[in-house]
């Protein structure tokens, strides 16, 4: 039933939302510039100093009359006075018109509506594709943290009970501590129920350790954990999924960084021929203990599998 309602009032308020038209933007725009220019609680109808109930023959009278106070030959120099004069214009048109007065009038009756629709909001503020991927981050990243939370007290709760009902089962009903371990089995799956069978089945039952205040988990190789508020995990801002996409990020471009690094300084270093750590005795051909060649010749070339004497420039 509550499922229902929501869904109904959802609707109704989709309804409400998309039934504002381009006209009743237009009221909104107004509305907002004639208050902001004048006053909170100006209207169309006491700006004009006519009542609501103004005939079309007063409102024109209104209207000449407030065109001339207003126009801009006679105001030289006023702020604003352009967008003034046609907002006055617009306004007169709005009220000689009888749709349009209409509509002006159920705003006039009940106010305009704080929520306006998400296309008259888009089509004023128009924000760019960088800030829709901002927003969509910071509401997706505030979701995620919010259903942190609330993972994180039901874990809580489930904790918390399973140690009031590992020492009850311990201490039994007076709850009073008492000296020694104590193994215990307790029911972390409901009561029992009936399977497709028709047995009785216990639910899922999980061996504890109680010694003093604290209890432990006691798993099948016989090895004990300690059970406390910290087993749960709370939530945190950098387990939401841009900050762990930011982190594991900027850790690969470490990591190929260092590679990069430890590649460099491991590389083979190889000495150039013409480098001054060759040196001249090897370069001519000449064997270790020999006599360098002078300048004048030219190192052997191996070719062929033979070695071609050293010749002499000319």
């Amino acid at each position: 039933m509550k499922l229902f309602t929501f869904v109904a009032f959802l609707a109704v308020l989709v309804i409400v939302v998309s039934a504002w038209t381009k006209e009743d933007h237009e009221i909104f725009d107004l509305v907002t510039a004639l208050e902001a220019s004048e006053g909170k609680g100006t209207t169309f109808y006491s700006w004009l100093d006519v009542p609501s109930t103004a005939t079309l023959v007063q409102i024109n009278k209104a209207y000449r009359k407030k065109s001339i106070q207003l126009h801009p030959d006679k105001n030289p120099g006023v702020k604003d006075i352009h967008e003034t004069f046609a907002r006055l214009g617009v306004i007169a048109t709005i009220l000689k018109d009888t749709e349009g007065r209409k509509r002006y009038d159920f705003f006039y009756k009940n106010g305009v509506p704080k929520w306006r629709g998400s296309g008259y909001y888009y089509a004023r503020f128009r924000p760019g594709l960088g800030t829709v991927l901002v927003f969509l981050t910071i509401l997706t990243s505030g979701l995620q943290y919010l259903v942190q939370t609330l993972n994180y007290k039901r874990d809580l709760r489930r904790v918390e009970l399973a140690i009031r009902d590992a020492r009850l089962a311990a201490w039994g009903p007076k709850m009073e501590p008492l000296q020694g371990k104590r193994k215990v089995k307790v029911n972390l799956g409901g009561g029992p129920r009936q399977n497709e069978d028709g047995d009785i089945i216990a639910g899922k039952m999980l061996d504890m350790v109680v010694e003093q205040d604290n209890v432990f988990i006691l798993d099948p190789s016989g090895s004990l954990h300690l059970l406390d508020t910290s087993s749960a995990t709370p939530a945190a801002i950098s387990r939401t999924w841009f900050i762990e996409l930011l982190i594991s990020s900027i850790r690969k471009f470490r990591y190929s960084k260092e590679n990069e690094v430890d590649n460099e300084q491991s590389a083979p270093t190889v000495d150039r021929p013409d480098s001054p750590a060759s040196g001249t005795a090897m370069h001519s051909g000449a064997s270790e203990g020999e006599e360098p060649r002078q300048a004048g010749y030219v190192a052997a070339v191996k070719a062929g599998g033979r070695r071609r004497k050293a010749t002499r420039k000319r």
